[in-house]
C-alpha cells in the first residue's frame, strides 16, 4: 500500500533519517552503530522501518559490500536538503536574536593546522556558542572539498587559479631550511645554496604547497633537489630530520618548538625564508552561514593583532 504524506510523517522520525544518513555516509551498519552509539540490531531495525514506510529497499549487500539502491540515493538527496535547511534555519534564528551560533565546519591543509587553533581561540571567546569542526587534509583533498562544497571554509595556501573561488589572505607562511642539532652546517653563519641542496632532501608529497614553493625557488636558483625521501605530512618530515635522515625546508610554525629547544637549527641562506600566504577560501557563489561570516569578519578586523601574535610566537 502507498501512504499519504501525513501517514508517512507519522511513520518517520528525524532520528530514523539521521540513522539512515549515517549508514549512507559510512557505508556500513556496524560503523554507523559505532558512530551513533547504538547497537547494530538497533540500526538495522531503524532502516527496516524506513524501508517499510517507503515500501522500497534502501540498501543491498553484494558480496560483503553495502550498496545504496536507487531509492536510497533519492532519499539521501532529499534528507541532505532537509538537514541543510534545518541547519540554515538554526543559524538564521540565532542571528536574529543577536547571538551567532550553529556549526562552523573548517578544512585546513596540514601546514595550516598550526595556525587555525590560534585563530579559533580568540574567535570562540567572542562566539562561545559556535560549534567548530576542524578537519586537517592535504592540498589535493582541500581542492576536492572545495569542488564538492563540503565545508564552510577551507584554509590553505596557493589558491587554485582555475576555479571560481572567493579568498582572503591573512597571514604569511614562512618556510625555512632546517637541519638537526649538531649538523656540520649548523655552525656556519651563512650557508651556500649549493651546500644545502647537495644534501639529501626530505620532501612533502607532490602537489603540496610547501613542495611547490620549494620547487619554484629551486627553479629560479638553477639548483636540483636531491630527494632522500618523500613523506606525507609536516610531522613526518620533521621527525625524519630529527632522526638524521636528511634536511628539509619546513613551515616555521611546524618546527618552532624544536627550534626553541635546540633540537633543530635554522640555517641562514639567500632567499629564505620563503613566504607564502594562508587564505580563507570558499566557492564564489556560496552563501556563508552566520558563523562562517562571523569568523571571516573576526579575521579581517583582527588581522594586525593576528600577525603580531604570530610574530611573538616566532620570537619565543
Amino acid at each position: 500500500m502507498s501512504y499519504t504524506l501525513n501517514q508517512l510523517l507519522n511513520r518517520l522520525s528525524f532520528r530514523q533519517l539521521q540513522v539512515f544518513m549515517t549508514v549512507y555516509e559510512v557505508r556500513g551498519y556496524s560503523k554507523a552503530a559505532e558512530t551513533l552509539g547504538l547497537t547494530q540490531p538497533a540500526v538495522s531495525s531503524q532502516i527496516r522501518q524506513i524501508e517499510q514506510a517507503f515500501e522500497q529497499p534502501l540498501f543491498e549487500y553484494i558480496g560483503k559490500k553495502l550498496y545504496t539502491t536507487p531509492a536510497g540515493e533519492m532519499l539521501a538527496q532529499c534528507v541532505q536538503q532537509i538537514f541543510a535547511q534545518l541547519s540554515q534555519l538554526q543559524t538564521q534564528l540565532s542571528d536574529m536574536v543577536g547571538s551567532v551560533a550553529g556549526s562552523l565546519d573548517i578544512a585546513a591543509v596540514s601546514t595550516a593546522q598550526y595556525v587555525v587553533p590560534h585563530l579559533l581561540a580568540g574567535f570562540l571567546r567572542l562566539y562561545p556558542r559556535v560549534d567548530v569542526k576542524l578537519k586537517v587534509v592535504n592540498r589535493a583533498q582541500a581542492i576536492r572539498l572545495l569542488d564538492e562544497n563540503q565545508n564552510d571554509l577551507v584554509i590553505m595556501g596557493m589558491v587554485p587559479q582555475d576555479r571560481s573561488l572567493s579568498f582572503m589572505p591573512f597571514l604569511d607562511n614562512e618556510l625555512i631550511p632546517v637541519v638537526p642539532a649538531g649538523h656540520p652546517l649548523a655552525t656556519q653563519s651563512e650557508v651556500s645554496i649549493d651546500a644545502f641542496f647537495s644534501l639529501p632532501m626530505l620532501l612533502r608529497e607532490m602537489g603540496s604547497g610547501t613542495r611547490h614553493a620549494l620547487e619554484a625557488y629551486c627553479t629560479t636558483q638553477g639548483v636540483t633537489l636531491t630527494q632522500a625521501m618523500e613523506l606525507g605530512s609536516n610531522a613526518a618530515v620533521k621527525h625524519a630530520v630529527l632522526a638524521g635522515l636528511g634536511v628539509a625546508v619546513m613551515p616555521r610554525l611546524s618546527v618552532q618548538l624544536e627550534l626553541n629547544n635546540g633540537l633543530l637549527h635554522e640555517l641562514a641562506m639567500e632567499g629564505f625564508p620563503l613566504r607564502q600566504s594562508w587564505y580563507t577560501v570558499y566557492p564564489r557563489n556560496k552563501h556563508l552561514t552566520p558563523a562562517a561570516e562571523a569568523f571571516m569578519s573576526y579575521i579581517e578586523l583582527n588581522m594586525d593583532a593576528i600577525k603580531e601574535h604570530f610574530e611573538h610566537l616566532y620570537q619565543a
